[in-house]
């Protein structure tokens, strides 16, 4: 494999890294009121078998969706399905009271016990597999072809780089979280910019949708041409850095994940 190409894959890799992190800690959020209820000693154990439902989830949707993924009705509907997810979060963030976040719970789930926690951190899992493995292929699948066989659908490389991603992401939910979770609490404006960039990666796919032979609206090669990758990664940093930029610091005790 030519090093121009190594180099490609591992900033890619290192973008999935990032937005992994930030998605996590959203992901964190919602995991940590789900078995903030359960007594001390049965926490752990909760998010053990959750997590580790992740771990197969992730793996299974890679799997799934990797043969899937040549056709061009698929990518429409997961360009469609990143773009509805990124605009709900922000408007409900900006628009809808702060007050009413998706963390909340009701009396009911503060009242269940431990395997319907599990069950509930399963359903969860399902929900952030789907959000994490459509931006990763959104991301790689239109990194040139690696030379490696095929595994699924998908480029042997391509497909190692979205796992590696997806279980990176897992990894961050179970023992980083907690930095991502003070970091967005400190930052709000970086939970926004995460969705804006979930949102810009959807426009990737629907680009590479509306490229499609099958299509033909966008001419074959813009998908992969150099001035649109330049033009994607440009706007993904400038999302980014001004997420921080823009992002007031709120000095304040941020919650943490229950190890």
């Amino acid at each position: 494999m030519e090093w121009s190409i190594v180099l490609e894959y591992a900033w890619v890799l290192l973008l999935l890294i990032g937005i992994e992190g930030l998605l996590a800690a959203d992901n964190a959020l919602v995991l940590a009121v789900m078995v903030k209820k359960l007594p001390e000693e049965l926490r752990k154990k909760a998010l053990f078998y959750g997590l580790a439902g992740a771990f197969v989830l992730r793996i299974g949707s890679l799997f799934v969706i990797s043969f899937l993924v040549g056709v061009w009705q698929v990518q429409a509907i997961g360009a469609l399905y990143l773009l509805f997810i990124a605009m709900n979060h922000i408007f409900r963030k900006l628009v809808v009271s702060k007050q009413k976040s998706k963390v909340e719970v009701s009396d009911s789930q503060k009242k269940a016990g431990f395997w319907s926690t599990v069950v509930k951190i399963e359903l969860a899992d399902i929900a952030f597999a789907v959000d994490s493995i459509l931006a990763a292929v959104a991301l790689a699948i239109v990194l040139p072809d690696s030379g490696l066989p095929n595994i699924g659908g998908l480029d042997g490389g391509k497909f190692l780089v979205i796992l590696t991603g997806g279980l990176i992401g897992v990894v961050i939910m179970r023992y980083a979280a907690s930095y991502f979770v003070a970091l967005l609490h400190k930052r709000p404006g970086l939970e926004i910019a995460a969705f804006a960039i979930v949102g810009w990666v959807g426009v990737k796919l629907a680009v590479f949708t509306l490229s499609h032979p099958e299509l033909a609206v966008l001419p074959e090669a813009f998908a992969k041409s150099p001035a649109w990758k330049i033009t994607f990664y440009s706007v993904l940093l400038l999302i980014a850095a001004s997420g921080w930029i823009f992002s007031k610091e709120i000095e304040q005790e941020a919650p943490t994940m229950t190890a």
